[in-house]
């Protein structure tokens, strides 16, 4: 009985540093999911016996060693952004790998950040990656009391790991390419004006429009929604419309191309070419074939997470990581 009583028993780091041969700091090093020094022999023997033996690591306990909590939050304006919604798989992904757990904190206003304040309302967690533009470094270091905080929407200061996609040089591929099909006019969809984001990216794009002598004859102001691009192709391309239209997300450019679907014949354009921006996966897909601005979304991933993983990658005054923006041709140019 004593015998059976024991085989029930849940494990512990005792058992599986017993049946592994080394000492319990050194089975505890091994089963970290932090770089801790211990040989590769050692680590394989304790991973072993504890996948024999059934071993969990007991993640409060490890918290209160450790003093993380293995919590990182990611701050959104919504989750509906199809742009969002590519990017999520890769980062979990990658935020499970070193051993972190993900939680989705909506901020949909600057009056939601201001009221987190005010309520004293903070989440405790190891570290945040911020795509909202409601909100700067600071004020969200002050919403989780936690210095490390990854921005990703451009409002970041030199106290702030930034990493952001270089935008500039898709755009002005994007608009080359226009050019070399004889586009002379112009309409630009955009999305929310107060991000600082969105103000770069609409820069670029009249930059690329002087550089390559296409006059912008129209410019109309969506939400980045499927919804938005929809409501705005009428005006956009009417009985006069220009021989092109950049949308600044391909979620817009496909609302305007399911208005327009009898002036894309097979998908090619007869009136007009059409551009998104964010290269999403849906665009590999035969129902919105359309040519689109983006940027190796791996990488992006990969560069947020390295600073999760060692923040003395990080130091004050560093300059931006920036990802490079390729122009991606498909049918509707």
């Amino acid at each position: 009985m004593v015998e059976q009583a024991r085989q029930q028993a849940t494990p512990t780091i005792d058992d599986v540093a017993a049946l592994a041969g080394v000492s319990r700091a050194v089975a505890s090093r091994a089963l970290s999911s932090e770089k801790r020094p211990v040989s590769a022999e050692k680590r394989e023997r304790v991973l072993q016996a504890a996948a024999e033996l059934g071993y969990r690591v007991n993640l409060l306990a490890q918290s209160l060693t450790t003093k993380t909590v293995n919590l990182i939050a990611v701050v959104v304006n919504h989750i509906h952004d199809l742009s969002d919604l590519d990017l999520f798989d890769r980062l979990l992904a990658e935020t499970q790998a070193i051993g972190k757990q993900v939680i989705l904190i909506r901020v949909g206003s600057v009056d939601k950040v201001e009221e987190f304040l005010r309520q004293g309302v903070a989440y405790h967690v190891d570290a945040a990656l911020v795509f909202s533009d409601f909100a700067d470094a600071e004020t969200v270091r002050k919403m989780f009391r936690s210095d490390l905080v990854v921005m990703l929407n451009g409002r970041h200061d030199r106290l702030s790991p930034t990493v952001i996609p270089d935008e500039a040089m898709g755009i002005h591929q994007a608009v080359a390419d226009a050019a070399q099909h004889g586009v002379k006019t112009a309409a630009l969809v955009t999305g929310r004006a107060s991000s600082l984001v969105e103000q770069a990216r609409i820069a670029s794009y009249l930059s690329a429009f002087s550089q390559h002598g296409i006059e912008l004859v129209q410019t109309v102001q969506g939400d980045y929604s499927y919804q938005s691009g929809h409501a705005a192709a009428p005006a956009v391309v009417g009985f006069d419309c220009p021989d092109a239209v950049f949308c600044t997300s391909d979620a817009m450019a496909m609302g305007i191309l399911d208005v327009c679907r009898e002036d894309f014949p097979g998908n090619r354009p007869t009136r007009f070419r059409l551009y998104g921006f964010d290269n999403l996966s849906l665009t590999d897909f035969d129902a919105y074939p359309i040519s689109s601005i983006g940027y190796d979304k791996a990488d992006y991933v990969r560069q947020m997470v390295r600073f999760l993983a060692d923040p003395t990658a990080f130091t004050p005054g560093q300059p931006p990581v920036l990802i490079p923006t390729r122009f991606v041709p498909r049918k509707t140019s």
